[in-house]
């Protein structure tokens, strides 16, 4: 079933459909009048709205049942990405609201060969955040991640309830294997309820911002024995965390 966003609370169970909404149901899907979608409001509850009436510039639909429906990771994930060439910024904002991530923050690593000046900050951010909203409505989230970006991995902080990890290529040559699980066990416990994951472009990262990182409490994690590329590092770990913890019990 068709899954919208809105952001306010229904102040009643008539519901005018906004002109994003109207487009893409009535225009695009062609939803007359009886048919049914899902309307996700700020408290997370889900809307199941039924179609009461259309005409050429306006639709009306009304709330049949409210629901909660649990489709979020259980720990708060934040994805930080040195900024990579082409559309890999589009891959893993897409690919990444799928697998349930809750906010994705873009960084000029100091091997990074793209560059967003401040005229495309807006655009890109702007453009991210409409793949963002659709891939949430596909996967039938109740939660829009968010988009950021910072000039320096310097500007990204831990909280003391946080972990942070830092996949790190060369921890990965040399074996290192343990301690992405320890942190996975960590956040089953419950010790930490929002992980922050920090992957580099395409080039990596630099000695440096690794000593950045680690200064602030992030952990290198190796990801396997294999070398992903930027686009792929990022769902590799997304997809552990669903497995560790929604499936595995």
């Amino acid at each position: 079933m068709q899954r919208y966003f809105y952001n306010e609370m229904l102040a009643n169970e008539q519901f005018v459909l906004p002109k994003d909404i109207y487009k893409h149901a009535i225009t695009v899907m062609r939803m007359r009048v009886g048919d049914k979608f899902e309307l996700v409001t700020p408290d997370k509850q889900v809307q199941l709205m039924e179609v009461t009436a259309v005409d050429k510039q306006q639709a009306r639909a009304k709330v049949i049942e409210t629901f909660s429906h649990q489709t979020e990771l259980p720990v708060v994930t934040t994805i930080a990405c040195g900024l990579s060439k082409g559309d890999k910024a589009e891959l893993i904002v897409q690919k990444g609201t799928e697998l349930g991530a809750d906010r994705f923050i873009f960084f000029k690593g100091d091997f990074s060969v793209a560059k967003w000046d401040d005229k495309k900050q807006a655009k890109k951010i702007a453009r991210l955040e409409k793949i963002a909203l659709a891939a949430a409505e596909q996967s039938h989230r109740t939660t829009i991640p968010t988009i950021s970006y910072c000039n320096s991995l310097k500007e990204l902080k831990l909280a003391t309830d946080e972990s942070g990890i830092v996949a790190y290529e060369e921890a990965a040559k040399q074996g290192e294997k343990a301690n992405l699980v320890k942190v996975i066990e960590q956040l089953i416990a419950h010790q930490a309820p929002h992980l922050t994951a920090v992957f580099g472009p395409e080039g990596g990262l630099s000695t440096n911002e690794i000593e950045i990182l680690m200064q602030e409490g992030f952990i290198q994690a190796g990801l396997g024995p294999r070398i992903m590329r930027a686009e792929t590092a990022p769902l590799y770990l997304l997809a552990t965390l669903s497995y560790a913890l929604e499936l595995v019990k």
